[in-house]
């Protein structure tokens, strides 16, 4: 058993990692100390955390909801918006930082902590997808550790355990497949909001639900695994499994293939992100496979599911290729969100903002930034 306890932070503690977090955090109170919290929105909710957990300070992204968060805290720092986060962000005194982050808006706080040198659990994709690189040569140079939460890297992060890198043929990313797996084509036209906000297996967030849909998480898993794990693209594959009980898969030089299963609940990897290298007891739903009775596995249908390929491409091109392909794709999920433009047309979009950039082959984190601004106005007026 762990012995000693952890000091933490939560960035996105209302979203779904961060209540599932929570959970996590509920489950051992005495392993972990929540010592910072930020909410966007959600302010409600980040008063009931904070005052069943006293961290010793929040930050609230929207303005409006600041003397509301204030004065329901009295104890608490209470910090606000872009400049709040950030702050938390970047402060040291805390073992691992926990970024449950939706979207581009999550990669500055992953490298302010990087920064502080402090270890992060990371659910935000984004940030190894828009600045895998430079993340990287950050991680060295301040000595930090990066634990993947996303189920299908934690995945191949427990596989690896053990083994040579040398002796890796390539990575096997599962996935559902989405609400539209079986979906005709020639119907994409008129998918609703709401159809493809029902995921077939898991409960999460309405962008990443949308990604899923698309199938552009798996695109964006591709491209955060290749950072993860320092391996080229061309080592690693994606399989859809409709079941989503194998996470990931790792084949070896031999021919032998290590899977990690489990129930579909995000607990798992954010306990084993915060618990590593132990895996700590839990009474939640355990598999049983005798229950499940059959896991079947098929190709991605690139042809179907174009922003699977724009991803592979981006990789493949580098550069500010991935920044584009990442913020033109979460500006087109929420115009599709907010009803402004069909669903096929998100494919379309991120294909014509990544032909209309200057590619730059070694964009810095100024360059980053402003290719984010610069693909957030391209997008918004397309």
């Amino acid at each position: 058993m762990i012995t000693s306890s952890k000091n933490i932070s939560i960035l996105g503690s209302t979203g779904s990692i961060g209540v599932n977090a929570i959970n996590v955090v509920r489950s051992y109170p005495d392993l972990y100390k929540v010592r910072y919290m930020s909410a966007h929105s959600q302010a409600d909710l980040l008063i009931e955390q904070a005052l069943e957990f006293k961290p010793q300070a929040v930050s609230i992204g929207d303005a409006r909801q600041f003397d509301k968060v204030k004065s329901a805290l009295p104890g608490t720092e209470v910090l606000q918006g872009r400049e709040g986060l950030l702050d938390l962000a970047g402060r040291d005194d805390v073992d691992t930082m926990l970024n449950g982050l939706v979207g581009s808006a999550g990669m500055e706080p992953t490298i302010r902590s990087i920064e502080a040198s402090v270890d992060i659990a990371l659910s935000n994709k984004e940030s190894l997808v828009m600045a895998g690189d430079y993340i990287n040569r950050l991680l060295k140079k301040h000595d930090v550790k990066l634990y993947p939460v996303d189920s299908e890297h934690s995945a191949i992060w427990q596989c690896l355990v053990g083994e040579n890198p040398d002796d890796i043929k390539r990575l096997i990313v599962t996935g559902s497949g989405g609400p539209f797996r079986t979906l005709p084509l020639e119907s994409f036209k008129d998918i609703t909001v709401a159809q493809a906000l029902k995921h077939p297996n898991w409960a999460m967030g309405r962008k990443i639900t949308i990604d899923s849909a698309t199938m552009m998480n798996k695109g964006l898993e591709v491209i955060e695994a290749r950072w993860l794990f320092n391996l080229p693209a061309e080592k690693i594959d994606i399989v859809v499994h409709p079941q989503s009980i194998i996470h990931s898969m790792v084949e070896l030089i031999d021919g032998s293939v290590k899977a990690q299963l489990g129930v579909p609940d995000m607990k798992i990897p954010i306990q084993y992100a915060l618990s590593y290298p132990r895996h700590l007891k839990q009474d939640w739903e355990q598999l049983d496979l005798t229950k499940i009775g059959t896991l079947t596995f098929e190709a991605a249908d690139l042809h179907k599911f174009r922003c699977i390929q724009l991803a592979f491409d981006a990789l493949e091109q580098g550069g500010s290729m991935p920044v584009v392909l990442n913020v033109a794709n979460e500006e087109a999920v929420y115009r599709f969100l907010a009803g402004d433009i069909p669903f096929t047309a998100i494919p379309e979009m991120i294909t014509k903002a990544i032909d209309a950039h200057e590619y730059l082959e070694h964009p810095d984190l100024d360059d980053i930034l402003a290719l984010e601004k610069w693909t957030q106005a391209f997008i918004k007026r397309s």
